[in-house]
């Protein structure tokens, strides 16, 4: 019973596991790579992933510590989940951390550049510009609109939902 205690997950870390699980579900939507046209590649859903992994960030920052640690396993989940994708696709386990900090960097990056983007709005312009250099990088000329609307709109949901179903790990996402 002790040892049970003792080992049982912490709720933040089973709330981060059900929401990267969410973050994956959604980001895989055919809805993305076909009317959205974001490229249905390795660098195209790493796109998709930080992105819906940046809007979680962003609707748990500032709550307090519960969601602070929500929010912290949100990101181990993240972070796991591209080393054991890198591992699948064969990077040896000598290249693992180099290719692992590439990407931490890059996610950095991209957290600083939506909540720069996100602070200046309405004005989207900064957004969609943000948007068409890592999402759409693979496809140019592509529409970028829709899918500002789109981060628009799934920016908004999170916002209406109560901060304790999120803490609990369950979402709502909008529709692509």
């Amino acid at each position: 019973m002790i040892l049970e205690r003792l080992f049982r997950p912490k709720p933040a870390r089973i709330a981060g596991q059900k929401l990267y699980a969410e973050v994956v579900t959604q980001a895989r939507s055919p809805e993305f790579y076909g009317r959205l046209a974001a490229p249905d590649t390795v660098e195209g859903r790493f796109e998709l992933y930080s992105l819906h992994v940046v809007l979680l960030l962003d609707r748990l920052k500032r709550q307090g510590a519960p969601a602070a640690d929500t929010a912290q396993a949100l990101f181990d989940a993240y972070i796991s989940a591209l080393d054991d994708a890198l591992r699948e696709m064969g990077v040896g386990d000598l290249s693992v951390g180099k290719k692992m900090r590439k990407l931490g960097e890059a996610f950095y990056g991209r957290v600083k550049s939506y909540e720069t983007a996100l602070s200046l709005l309405p004005d989207e312009a900064p957004l969609a510009a943000l948007i068409a250099r890592t999402v759409y990088a693979e496809a140019e000329g592509a529409p970028v609109e829709p899918m500002v609307a789109y981060v628009l709109r799934q920016r908004q949901t999170l916002a209406e939902l109560p901060l304790e179903t999120i803490l609990a790990g369950d979402i709502v996402w909008a529709a692509p």
